[in-house]
């Protein structure tokens, strides 16, 4: 196979999956993984592609840090959708813990009134969307507010959320990232995220197809500590099958 033909076979494969690996390249193009780094290089001076470490993705994958009220109006049908597929993680009783995003802001809003629950959050705009449901108890967890996202961070936060064991998080990130793992744009919050996901026994990442392929500053946890992913039909088969093969429950909803 001649260079051109290894670009044009790197890019069509980027183009359906959305990612492609080194290792996997050098295994299907039967080439050592030097030879396909070179080639990624070359495919990235000429601006079709971005090289991570040991991948590649058609788009930038670094995320920054947004405003909610900006965030809220970008992928609505989407995020609509996973928020209602997500109730059905819900059972009378539960104890939950959710955090902070525009995703998981719909979530809330979607909960049904019959159902009793306590909820645990740090994010205000989440509280202010159950703060009328007659049947959940709120935990409101204290400490630093980050305007940008309309939730606490630091210390006191932190301190509240390990005194409590929930049954499930419903947590929304920044970036989903094969090898990097789970992200969000702040570190505190990334650390906040971290020790939410200690005190259950269930995490649900609820994330439209747009975050995938993407990385924050603040790395939350490996994909290997999430239980199951709820995400829309966006999103390749290429992703799909690799959080499977982690032992993940993916939903397209």
């Amino acid at each position: 196979m001649t260079i051109a033909e290894r670009h044009k076979f790197i890019l069509e494969n980027l183009q359906s999956a959305g990612y492609v690996s080194v290792a996997e390249l050098s295994k299907k193009l039967n080439v050592t993984m030097v030879t396909i780094r070179k080639d990624l290089k070359i495919l990235e001076d000429k601006g079709l592609l971005f090289r991570t470490h040991g991948s590649a993705t058609p788009v930038a994958p670094y995320v920054n840090d947004r405003p909610v009220d900006e965030k809220k109006l970008v992928h609505v049908s989407q995020k609509l959708t996973i928020a209602k597929k997500a109730i059905g993680f819900l059972q009378n009783n539960d104890a939950v813990i959710i955090g902070s995003g525009t995703t998981v802001v719909a979530f809330a809003q979607a909960i049904p009134k019959e159902l009793h629950l306590t909820i645990l959050t740090g994010a205000m705009n989440v509280t202010m969307a159950l703060l009328q449901n007659p049947n959940v108890e709120l935990v409101q967890l204290g400490g630093v507010v980050r305007k940008s996202s309309s939730s606490v961070v630091g210390h006191y936060a932190e301190e509240m959320i390990r005194q409590f064991a929930c049954s499930t998080l419903f947590l929304s990130v920044d970036g989903v990232d094969l090898e990097f793992g789970l992200t969000t744009t702040n570190m505190m919050e990334a650390h906040l995220n971290t020790l939410m996901i200690h005190a259950v026994q269930k995490t649900v990442i609820l994330a439209d197809s747009s975050k995938f392929g993407k990385k924050g500053f603040g790395k939350i946890a490996n994909l290997e500590d999430v239980d199951v992913v709820i995400t829309d039909d966006g999103l390749s088969s290429h992703y799909i099958e690799k959080m499977e093969e982690k032992g993940i429950e993916v939903i397209i909803a």
